[in-house]
């Protein structure tokens, strides 16, 4: 199971369409307050792939959340984000994220950047 936290709907929207044609099972929340409450009631899923700038709870403040729970302190999250800035990825990798893509993405990257946190595990 992928969980995408994605603010933008039709992105959000998009992507899950996108990975479940590729043959993974797929949930989608829209901020991080809805995320938390996801993954309160949900088995831990295999990856988190998160935007950073989100209405009441951004990336950043779930990913700090997250690290702070032993049951998904170790789920990857990979970071999906208009924001390219250097400072700001490296914030995040700092935080804990195993990855940082900048939109815009291609489906390819996107499957292949998944292979490889998932091989990683």
């Amino acid at each position: 199971m992928i969980l995408i936290v994605e603010d933008e709907e039709a992105l959000r929207e998009n992507m899950q369409e996108l990975l479940e044609l590729s043959g993974y099972e797929v949930a989608s929340t829209a901020h991080g307050e809805e995320a938390l409450a996801w993954l309160n009631v949900n088995p831990a899923p295999e990856l988190i792939i998160c935007d950073v700038m989100m209405p009441r709870m951004d990336g950043m403040a779930l990913l700090e959340r997250l690290k702070q729970e032993e049951k998904w302190a170790l789920i990857p999250f990979l970071f999906l984000s208009a924001k390219a800035e250097k400072r700001v990825q490296e914030e995040g990798i700092e935080k804990g994220a195993s990855l940082y893509m900048t939109k815009p993405f291609t489906h390819a990257e996107l499957v292949a950047n998944i292979e490889k946190l998932r091989s990683s595990n």
